[in-house]
């Protein structure tokens, strides 16, 4: 294990972290409503922890392995997540201890949402910047942001792709070169924001709130710059626009990769107005808009049934709305669904165990792995019929191997393992149980609101729960193996 290698790669990465520090300050400045030094001590702080981890190893220069490559997102991500919560902690409002500080900041990174501030719209306007930038940062994981420079740094970056990368499939390619691939993953996030933020100003909102809640929105993080969140706007386009949003970012990045490729034509013998059949020929987008239509007509036929709302199209807003926000993980309200009839909140927070798309900024186990779960079952219920008939699993006319069958079983395996693990140690911490089990689904499902004290925010949670539930989001998002995997002690052998 190359310790002092990896020791620089991540002080060159905190560096390159810290600058982003620069920008809130930059924001309280051009607001002057206060929060502008404890940016700028912040910067200074990391930086120079991050120059003095790069300093002391400077000279240690070794092409990365797999094993190197999954220890350093995972150091990265404490150490990121650890200096983020800088600012939270030297600022004056919010008042956040050190255990809020922290999980306020891995909540932002990890696209969580869950927060511990409350009265958002008497806060400066830097903080209510940083926690969306946070999440716009950990959206599609500043890993691959970092890749597309290394090669500039003299750093090997496929073993920090597939370690950072959501979804089963990583071992797919999409270029041969990852910097490549980098590049392109975030032109396509930054154009999405961009569009989203111009879609949100030209509906109602600020040009403030619009780039805010377009970094929330594209990340599907649910972090607003309002306490009553996309509700303040009382808009229904602003809810469409949101909804439509965050469709896209619940998609599969690959495909939206090889849509931009295929529309500008790089696809020889492709007619350019068949490029729309890209997404539908694809099975897990299928199935995810499969999934979101079902949800969403059972929410607006039980509204409608309890009239729990005074109109119809209010009442398809609002199932719409909801319905998408919650089951792809963002965790945006413009309503207090919790308070919903009959059986409603449970099964959107049931939902966002599905999550987005592998490969997107969602969170939630992802519809190609319940897919795969889907087609498993059913084959075995077809092998007690007929024991001797060997059916492999497709998709369409693509056979999978078994080995992506076990990878998805041993992922549903350890990703509940840890679900229930750290669903005792918070009943332990003092929470009461259904309050515990909806906390663990919002943090390990990357979700933000759930059911119970945690439906708004999670400042009745203890102190000694935050930490478990910091650690069920980091588990969340880098979705279980790749915190796991360096604690098998295989991990450590030559």
């Amino acid at each position: 294990m190359q310790f002092f290698s990896i020791i620089r790669i991540v002080g060159i990465l905190v560096m390159c972290f810290s600058f982003t520090m620069l920008v809130p300050a930059f924001v309280a400045l051009l607001y002057g409503d206060g929060g502008g030094r404890a940016f700028l001590e912040a910067f200074l702080l990391n930086f120079g922890v991050g120059t003095l981890l790069w300093w002391f190893c400077r000279h240690h220069k070794y092409e990365l392995r797999s094993r190197e490559g999954f220890l350093i997102v995972v150091l990265f991500w404490v150490v990121l997540g650890s200096l983020g919560a800088v600012p939270f902690i030297l600022l004056e409002q919010p008042d956040l201890n050190f255990s809020e500080s922290i999980f306020e900041s891995f909540s932002g990174l990890t696209t969580t949402g869950a927060t511990v501030i409350t009265g958002l719209d008497s806060l400066p306007k830097a903080i209510l910047f940083y926690r969306q930038f946070l999440q716009w940062l950990g959206g599609m994981g500043i890993i691959v942001l970092a890749v597309a420079i290394i090669p500039l740094l003299g750093i090997g970056g496929m073993q920090l792709y597939r370690a950072e990368m959501p979804g089963p499939l990583k071992e797919q390619k999409m270029r041969p070169r990852i910097a490549e691939t980098a590049k392109a993953l975030w032109l396509i996030y930054l154009s999405l924001t961009i569009l989203c933020a111009l879609a949100y100003w030209l509906a109602g909102m600020s040009g403030f709130d619009a780039i805010c809640h377009s970094f929330a929105t594209v990340a599907i993080g649910g972090f607003s710059t309002h306490d009553a969140s996309i509700g303040y706007f009382n808009s229904e386009i602003i809810n469409y626009i949101t909804v439509f949003f965050l469709l896209i970012s619940s998609c599969n990045f690959a495909l939206h990769f090889a849509f931009f490729d295929q529309f500008h034509g790089r696809y020889k013998g492709q007619a350019r107005n068949r490029f729309l059949r890209l997404y539908w020929r694809d099975y897990e987008f299928r199935f995810f808009i499969l999934i979101q239509f079902s949800l969403f007509l059972i929410c607006f036929l039980v509204l409608w049934a309890y009239s729990y709302f005074d109109n119809t199209q209010t009442t398809l807003s609002q199932a719409f709305f909801q319905s998408v926000s919650i089951s792809t993980t963002a965790g945006f309200t413009t309503n207090d669904f919790s308070s919903w009839p009959s059986f409603l909140p449970l099964l959107l927070v049931l939902a966002s165990f599905i999550g987005g798309c592998a490969g997107s900024t969602g969170g939630g186990l992802k519809m190609f792995r319940v897919l795969l779960l889907y087609l498993q079952g059913k084959r075995e219920v077809h092998r007690f019929i007929h024991p001797n008939v060997i059916q492999p699993i497709k998709l369409g006319k693509y056979v999978l191997s078994e080995r992506i069958v076990e990878g998805v079983w041993a992922f549903f395996s350890a990703y509940f393992f840890v679900f229930v693990v750290c669903w005792l140690v918070t009943i332990a911490c003092g929470m009461e149980t259904f309050d515990a089990l909806n906390a663990v689904i919002a943090s390990m499902n990357n979700l933000g609101p759930a059911l119970g004290s945690v439906s708004s925010n999670f400042t009745q949670v203890p102190d000694s729960a935050k930490w478990v539930l910091t650690f069920a989001m980091v588990c969340g998002r880098l979705e279980v193996f790749t915190l796991l995997v360096i604690f098998s002690p295989t991990f450590w052998r030559d």
